[in-house]
């Protein structure tokens, strides 16, 4: 009995994981494409899913349907992600990723750009062989952008103030897309502020944003210096090379409270 070998794009809802899955289509007829749904997805990204099924012709397999964010965050007493305890991210994205996949022989096609020095996830597991498909045909963020268009699926809705997938309540997320979030989604937002909390025994306050609390973040004199401080990073980034678009200026931008990100999530 021959070994089963299987041909996987793992989906985050961002751009490049998208615009892999395009560029695979047609290039091996039997792909799989799956998506770890964390149950706290922004509606845009399961609005742009639905819509790249449609385009790719094939479901993309939903992971985590009965285990979401709330039940491990019930699993580990309490106590919010951080980037220094990533639970999320190997809860809710690496581990169901790897049951989904079992022993199976799968090559998971990554979409780290030939534009890019970083590697994302690599499992551990040595049936799982990672592969880069747009390293290899050196294909740039700019070639992502033009399939997207070229697709007729664009870029995700998000992008109009994020520039990254991943929870609603991701705590990598900049200071300003913390504003975007409340500004958009107010309902969201005052669900992640839910999650934070205060121990009075201890004096610690658990809080996404890393040394403020949201209901700190969002008030109106903090809002306008966050703003202020984001304008003069995206001024910055536009003076260097003035034709290119808002979007991917604001994906570039670096100003001071910028955050790390996480690639099995956002890529």
């Amino acid at each position: 009995m021959s070994e089963k070998v299987r041909h996987i794009v793992s989906l985050s809802g961002g751009k490049d994981s998208t615009a892999l899955a395009i560029y695979m289509r047609d290039r091996v007829a039997e792909i799989e494409y799956v998506f770890c749904d964390t149950q706290k997805e922004l509606p845009e990204t399961y609005e742009y899913l639905e819509r790249l099924e449609a385009f790719l012709g094939k479901p993309i397999v939903r992971l985590n349907a009965t285990m979401g964010f709330d039940h491990w965050l019930e699993i580990y007493g309490g106590y919010l992600p951080s980037p220094n305890m990533r639970w999320c991210t190997k809860m809710l994205k690496i581990k169901p990723f790897e049951t989904y996949v079992g022993e199976d022989r799968t090559y998971l096609y990554i979409g780290i750009r030939a534009d890019e020095d970083r590697q994302g996830y690599i499992s551990t597991k040595p049936n799982i062989i990672p592969v880069f498909p747009f390293k290899k045909a050196g294909i740039t963020k700019e070639d992502v952008f033009r399939m997207l268009e070229e697709s007729g699926l664009g870029l995700p809705k998000y992008y109009e103030w994020r520039t990254r997938s991943g929870c609603y309540f991701c705590f990598f997320q900049r200071k300003v897309e913390w504003v975007g979030l409340k500004e958009r989604h107010p309902e969201y937002f005052e669900l992640a502020k839910q999650y934070e909390k205060f121990n009075a025994e201890t004096g610690v306050r658990y809080t996404w944003s890393q040394g403020e609390s949201l209901d700190a973040l969002s008030q109106p004199e903090r809002i306008k210096q966050i703003k202020i401080r984001h304008q003069k990073a995206v001024q910055a980034e536009r003076s260097l090379r003035p034709n290119r678009p808002l979007v991917e200026i604001l994906n570039d931008v670096n100003d001071e409270e910028d955050g790390d990100f996480c690639l099995m999530c956002h890529l």
